[in-house]
C-alpha cells in the first residue's frame, strides 16, 4: 500500500514554503525586510536561505508581470484564505522566469510546498500551472523588456522618475529590476586587505570590484559566517552610502554628529576616522544595532535615543565641527535592495519625507560650527527630496556655501551630487555637502 508523500520527500519544499510564507506577508503589507529576518530562522542551511531571499527578491521585482501571467493561467481567482497559494505561484514563477532554475525539481518542489503549507488540494493545480509555463514561458511570459521595467513602477513614482530624469529613466526602471552586489567596507582591522580578500576567496566568495575599502562580492551568503567578519574586518554596506562620510571627511578629535545613524554603517566611518561621533537615532531598537556593530568593530561612540530634530532634549550646547544627516526619504534608489518599495510606497508619502527633511535641516543647521561641514544625504532619485530640497536650503541660509564634490561621488545634481541606480554598480544616492562661513 502506498503512502502520500510528505514534504520531506521532495528536496527543496521548505524553502519554496518559507518563501510563499514572506511573500504573503510582505503582499499584505508587511516589510520583506522583516519578513524575512522573522521567517529565514525556518532554514538551517544558508544556501536555502540565500536561495529562499532570491526568490522573495525576483517574484517581488516582476510581480506585476506574474500576476498577469496567473490572470491567463487561472480559470478563477485564489480564493483570499488560499493567499498562501498564489504567492506560491509567484515563487514558481520567479524560479522559472528571473531565475532560470531547472524546470523539473524548481515545479516539484514547489509543488509540493502546497501540501507544506497546508494546502494538499492545491499540490496539482500548482503543478500544472508551473509545467506549462516551462512547456511555453514565451506565451505566457513574453513581453518587451523596457516597458515592463516601466510598467513595474506604480504610476506616482513612474512619472516623477521620468519627470525627474526623462533621459535616464528607462535605465532607473531597468536597474531596478536587477540583483544588487553585496559591498563590504574594509576597516583598519583588516590592514592586510589583501590577505583578508585571499581568504573571502578561499571561502568560495568572488571578487568583482574593488575600490579603495570598497568591495563588490558575490556567492557570499551570509555576510556574518564570513572570514573575518566577529573580528570586524569589514561592514556590510553599499559603495554609494559609503561615499557619504568620505563627502563628510571627518578627522581625528572632531565633534562629529550622525544625526539619523541606523543601522550604523556611516557612524562605524565616522568612529573609525578618529573623530568623536556622537550617534542620535529615534528607534532605540535600531540603536542598539549600531552599538552593536561598533562594539564588533572595535570603535567608540556616543549614542542617544532621542528625536534629533528635537535638539532640547539632547544637545549639551557644543558646537560639531561636522554633521551627517542621512536623511528618511522614498528609498527610491534602493529598489534594487528593497523590492517591496514598489509595492509599499505611496505618492502621499514624498511631502512628509521633505517635510522631514527639511525640518531637520533646520533644526541642526545652528548646532554646526563655523567653519563645520554638513552632509546631506538620501537613498533616493527624487529631486524634491535631493538637490531641491538643497536649493531651497541655501536659498533661505546665505551662511550655508556648497562645496564642490568630485565626479567620483556621481553626476552634478544642484548643489550636490547624484548616483542613479546600477551606476558602478551602486544604489541610487544624493549627496550634498554645506560650510557655514
Amino acid at each position: 500500500m502506498s503512502r502520500e508523500r510528505g514534504p520531506a520527500a521532495v528536496p527543496g519544499a521548505e524553502v519554496r514554503a518559507v518563501a510563499a510564507r514572506v511573500l504573503a506577508e510582505v503582499l499584505s503589507g508587511r516589510s520583506l525586510k522583516a519578513q524575512l529576518a522573522q521567517q529565514l530562522t525556518a532554514l538551517p542551511d544558508s544556501r536555502d536561505r540565500a536561495l529562499c531571499e532570491a526568490i522573495c527578491h525576483a517574484a517581488l521585482r516582476r510581480r506585476l508581470r506574474y500576476e498577469a501571467a496567473l490572470a491567463q493561467l487561472l480559470e478563477r481567482p485564489i480564493p483570499p484564505k488560499a493567499r498562501h497559494v498564489f504567492a506560491l505561484l509567484l515563487v514558481g514563477l520567479a524560479q522559472l522566469d528571473a531565475l532560470q532554475m531547472v524546470p523539473h525539481a524548481a515545479v516539484a518542489a514547489t509543488a509540493e510546498a502546497a501540501r507544506t503549507l497546508g494546502f494538499p488540494g492545491h499540490v496539482g493545480l500548482v503543478n500544472a500551472l508551473l509545467r506549462r509555463v516551462a512547456r511555453e514561458p514565451g506565451n505566457l511570459l513574453a513581453g518587451d523588456t523596457q516597458d515592463e521595467a516601466r510598467r513595474s513602477h506604480p504610476t506616482w513614482l513612474r512619472e516623477a522618475i521620468e519627470r525627474d530624469w526623462p533621459e535616464h529613466a528607462p535605465a532607473i526602471f531597468q536597474a531596478n529590476l536587477e540583483q544588487a552586489p553585496l559591498w563590504l567596507r574594509l576597516q583598519p582591522a583588516a590592514a592586510d586587505g589583501e590577505a583578508f580578500i585571499a581568504r573571502l576567496q578561499q571561502s568560495g566568495v568572488r571578487i568583482l570590484a574593488q575600490r579603495g575599502a570598497a568591495l563588490a562580492v558575490e556567492n557570499a551568503g551570509d555576510p556574518a559566517r564570513l572570514p573575518g567578519f566577529a573580528e570586524g574586518a569589514f561592514l556590510v554596506q553599499d559603495y554609494a552610502a559609503q561615499q557619504a562620510v568620505e563627502a563628510l571627511a571627518p578627522e581625528p578629535g572632531q565633534r562629529a554628529l550622525d544625526a539619523c545613524a541606523a543601522p550604523g554603517g556611516k557612524a562605524a566611518q565616522i568612529a573609525a576616522s578618529g573623530a568623536h561621533l556622537l550617534a542620535v537615532d529615534s528607534d532605540a531598537r535600531r540603536l542598539r544595532k549600531v552599538g552593536e556593530t561598533l562594539q564588533r568593530l572595535g570603535l567608540a561612540g556616543d549614542l542617544k535615543c532621542a528625536d534629533a530634530a528635537d535638539t532640547a532634549a539632547w544637545w549639551d550646547g557644543q558646537p560639531f565641527e561636522r554633521i551627517l544627516i542621512d536623511a528618511p526619504c522614498t528609498a527610491t534608489g534602493v529598489i534594487r535592495r528593497q523590492p517591496d518599495i514598489l509595492l509599499h510606497r505611496r505618492s502621499s508619502d514624498l511631502p512628509a519625507r521633505v517635510a522631514e527633511q527639511a525640518r531637520l535641516l533646520r533644526a541642526l543647521w545652528p548646532l554646526l560650527a563655523t567653519g563645520g561641514r554638513l552632509v546631506y544625504a538620501t537613498c533616493s532619485v527624487l529631486k524634491d527630496e535631493n538637490e531641491r530640497q538643497i536649493d531651497a536650503f541655501l536659498a533661505a541660509h546665505a551662511e550655508a556655501r556648497a562645496l564642490d564634490l568630485p565626479d567620483a561621488l556621481g553626476r552634478p545634481a544642484g548643489a550636490g551630487r547624484q548616483r542613479l541606480p546600477g551606476e558602478e554598480d551602486g544604489d541610487g544616492f544624493f549627496i550634498a555637502a554645506l560650510v557655514k562661513d
